[in-house]
């Protein structure tokens, strides 16, 4: 077994014992990306130099691996998390030039405050506009499971590093769904936590009232560890929650006896891959095995959630991205012949056709006359998909279905069929809008492509305990996240 098929308490403890150092980690980690990113081609910036230097630093010092939670663990990074002195381009060629940001997003600074060890960044769909990172300005990532395949989006290589075993754990950013639907895809642990448990600050604003980083592991108990790191109120984001954090790893009792689960109607109905829907169903029945009550419910205006989230998301992506003007931010234009031609140039230039048709969206919706039939409306029902989960969990103490209707589809098959792309996010993004956390945990693999299949869990506003309880106990009674794609020896 490779080191880099542990989990990143059993590399804690063998780091504990001495048994390996920091730098035998990292450098293992680095070695497998040399081997396997060529096929991969999860990430965009290596951190190789200043990652070896600090594992080197941590073996000296001789701290005990105890007493931090994520101590000598390397991580890879989206690139659109803010890393002083390591590029962040978001994907995108506007920011091909962004060699420094200065400072660091406040979840980097809670990592290196628990000893982990960033690796690199991490491809993505540019400015996190996309559902398979095929919108990347720099390459397209390709599934471990099958390179013939999209990771998934925006947040593909994040999925596909942690899937074919060249870090640990990664971060990624969920607007709606960027990081559970490519879980589900690359067959890998997804969580996005509650809206505000996680501070946004340094994390390149895409929708502002629905982004959230999330972690990606290989199993539930690393992800909950790793949400323990990262949450907690921020000053420097006054939307972030000043509530305490909880100890996840408590939760991992495997005990779910009398919890009370939901499964909506509108999750396995029409839509929905049919090998999908039974492998959801069957672990469905594991929970009933497992002592846990479950009924159908209703969520029954889920079915507007996407022509909400477009309309809302893009909305604010217009706004967000307004500041990128090859002035301020971004790459500017060089044959401009005034200003006004350089604003139009460097936009152009700069982003890709996706990061476009939601900006004229978002404008157009917001723009005179308009805003009350499209945007407001929008936030009307936005407020309705809410109260359905309200009332839901008025009953109930989670929420279970499929992460997404299908598994990975193939590269290039839908980059130019925008709504065949959107519909993929169409269980996913109710989760965003009502701002509750779920998790997408692997549930076993389709019988005619051999691809992922991701269940989703969704929990109560800032009650990620018993959504990873439930996953966990799940976990306990199968051996889906014990299964590694085969590339680059990952599971020889």
């Amino acid at each position: 077994m490779s080191l880099l098929d542990l989990t990143i308490k059993e590399l804690q403890e063998k780091l504990s014992s001495k048994e390996i150092t920091v730098t035998e980690l990292t450098q293992a980690c680095f070695d497998r990306i040399e081997e396997t990113d060529d096929q991969v081609n999860a990430f965009l910036t290596l951190n190789k130099e200043a990652a070896l230097e600090q594992a080197k630093q941590l073996d000296e010092e001789g701290i005990d691996a105890d007493q931090f939670l994520l101590f000598g663990m390397p991580i890879g990074i989206k690139d659109n998390i803010m890393t002083k002195d390591l590029k962040t381009t978001c994907a995108s060629e506007f920011l091909s030039n962004f060699e420094d940001p200065l400072y660091d997003a406040t979840v980097i600074t809670k990592l290196k405050n628990a000893n982990a060890i960033n690796i690199g960044k991490l491809n993505m769909d540019e400015f996190a506009m996309g559902s398979s990172t095929e919108n990347s300005a720099y390459q397209k990532t390709t599934n471990p499971w099958n390179k013939d395949y999209v990771p998934g989006g925006s947040s593909g290589g994040s999925a596909a590093a942690v899937a074919a075993g060249q870090v640990p754990f990664a971060l990624g950013s969920d607007t709606g769904g960027s990081v559970r639907q490519p879980a589900s895809y690359c067959g890998v642990v997804g969580m996005k936590p509650t809206y505000g448990r996680v501070s946004r600050f340094g994390l390149v604003a895409f929708a502002s009232s629905l982004d959230q980083v999330g972690p990606l592991t290989r199993t539930v108990e690393d992800n909950a560890r790793i949400l323990e790191v990262i949450s907690g109120v921020d000053e420097m984001d006054p939307t972030s929650a000043n509530i305490d954090v909880p100890n996840y790893r408590e939760a991992l009792t495997g005990d779910i006896k009398g919890l009370k689960v939901a499964v909506p109607k509108e999750y396995l109905q029409e839509g929905v891959d049919e090998e999908v829907a039974n492998k959801i169903n069957q672990a469905i029945d594991t929970l009933k095995e497992l002592g846990a009550e479950v009924d159908e419910v209703s969520l029954p205006h889920s079915k507007y959630a996407i022509a909400t989230y477009y309309m809302l998301a893009s909305s604010e992506a217009s706004a967000n991205l307004a500041r990128f003007d090859g002035i301020r931010y971004g790459k500017r234009a060089e044959n401009a012949d005034n200003l006004i031609d350089m604003f139009k140039q460097s936009r152009s230039e700069g982003f890709g056709d996706e990061v476009k048709r939601r900006i004229m969206l978002g404008t157009f919706a917001l723009s005179s006359g308009y805003y009350d039939a499209y945007y407001k409306k929008a936030q009307q029902v936005r407020r309705l998909i809410t109260e359905d989960f309200e009332k839901v969990f008025e009953d109930y103490d989670v929420i279970v279905g499929p992460t997404s209707p299908t598994t990975a589809f193939k590269i290039g098959e839908q980059i130019d069929d925008p709504l065949t792309m959107y519909a993929n996010d169409i269980l996913t993004i109710p989760v965003n809008l009502a701002g509750v956390p779920a998790i997408s945990i692997p549930c076993g693999f389709h019988p005619e492509n051999d691809m992922p299949i991701g269940l989703q869990i969704i929990g109560k506003h800032f009650d990620e305990s018993n959504v990873y309880r439930v996953a966990h106990a799940y976990e306990q009674q199968t051996e889906h996240h014990k299964q590694k794609p085969a590339i680059g020896g990952v599971n020889e």
